[in-house]
């Protein structure tokens, strides 16, 4: 059973002088599920968060957590959570003060330390109240962050770029105790990224925004498999472009087509191109080999690794076209993989 819309959002929009940062967005949070909010830079994303977290104020649209508007109420009325891209933490306090920090308020005394214990319980940080900040990992302190943001129990966690500080080799390792510690409690997630590893690996559904309006939003294979648009296509993994035309359909059509999806065929069978392998990447158990046909046209087709060498000249057949686009409407007409290459 799907759980029941937490957080609502309708028609939001917000524009900077002549600038539509965002444009009548609209999208349900599930209670309990993780929304990544994916796109590159001025796509919207930041100002999304920013008006979620009541930072900035909407020209039109509403936000409403379990039916309620929040709009109007200032952002610590609205009882979210917010972990920062460089997570704010004070480095002269130790990991308890820390974590304490927001709850001086509202706790104190023994209430406050138990409730300190039990958000660094959640995060798999128990018995580090003591440990100075500056001696932890970049991944324990962002679970820091996270531990201080869930201690006044907030109703939203917002998350803004939160693992672009950490090196590449703990990203992977940290997306999982993330998501791990964020499921365990329970609470509505929403976070910011411009990586699509990382929305796939940690966001539940992904909305993919584009010049400030939501492109799609689904799950990491809808959006992968099932792109709603060439930009979704194009954003969410890599593609080639292929001249071909549809059954049925506009001449000059477009075919937008994964790697995995084309692959190099003998002499004699039924190709989409033909052409020179121009260059060859090596990632272990397969590589990404470049074919050029001298005429314009360059793919990109996973192979084994030493299926073919640079230089060598190629068949290259289709499998499955993810997307068509007119060419000559500059990518405007678009439809779903209907129809043959």
């Amino acid at each position: 059973m799907e759980s029941p819309t937490y957080l609502r959002i309708r028609n939001l929009t917000k524009r900077f002088g002549d600038t539509a940062a965002v444009h009548d967005l609209s999208l349900d949070v599930a209670r309990g599920e993780i929304l990544a909010l994916l796109g590159p830079s001025g796509s919207g994303k930041t100002t999304t968060l920013r008006l979620l977290a009541g930072f900035e104020t909407p020209d039109a649209g509403a936000i409403e957590v379990g039916g309620e508007d929040v709009v109007r109420l200032a952002p610590a009325a609205r009882r979210f959570g917010m972990v920062f891209q460089h997570y704010a933490l004070f480095p002269h306090l130790d990991v308890g003060a820390n974590v304490a920090f927001g709850l001086a308020a509202r706790r104190g005394g023994a209430a406050a330390e138990r409730r300190v214990k039990e958000v660094l319980a959640m995060v798999d940080l128990a018995g580090y109240e003591r440990r100075p900040v500056a001696a932890l990992s970049g991944g324990q302190q962002q679970r820091v962050a996270l531990a201080r943001s869930l201690a006044p129990e907030p109703r939203i966690l917002l998350l803004d770029e939160p693992l672009s500080n950490l090196d590449p080799a703990l990203r992977e390792r940290t997306r999982r105790e993330l998501r791990r510690a964020i499921h365990a409690v329970g609470i509505t997630t929403v976070f910011v990224t411009h990586e699509q590893e990382e929305a796939f690996d940690l966001g539940d559904r992904i909305a993919v925004l584009h010049r400030g309006r939501l492109e799609q939003v689904g799950t990491p294979d809808q959006l992968y498999d099932e792109p709603a648009s060439a930009f979704v296509a194009g954003f969410v993994g890599r593609t080639a472009s292929l001249p071909g035309e549809r059954v049925g359909g506009t001449p000059g059509s477009v075919a937008l087509v994964r790697p995995e999806a084309m692959r190099l065929v003998a002499d004699g069978g039924a190709a989409a191109i033909e052409g020179r392998v121009t260059e060859r990447r090596f990632v272990g158990a397969l590589a990404y080999f470049m074919v050029d046909d001298g005429a314009g046209v360059t793919v990109e087709v996973q192979a084994p690794p030493r299926a073919v060498g640079v230089g060598d000249r190629v068949r290259v057949a289709v499998d499955r076209v993810l997307f068509w686009t007119d060419a000559r409407a500059g990518g405007r007409t678009e439809a779903p993989p209907e129809g043959d290459a």
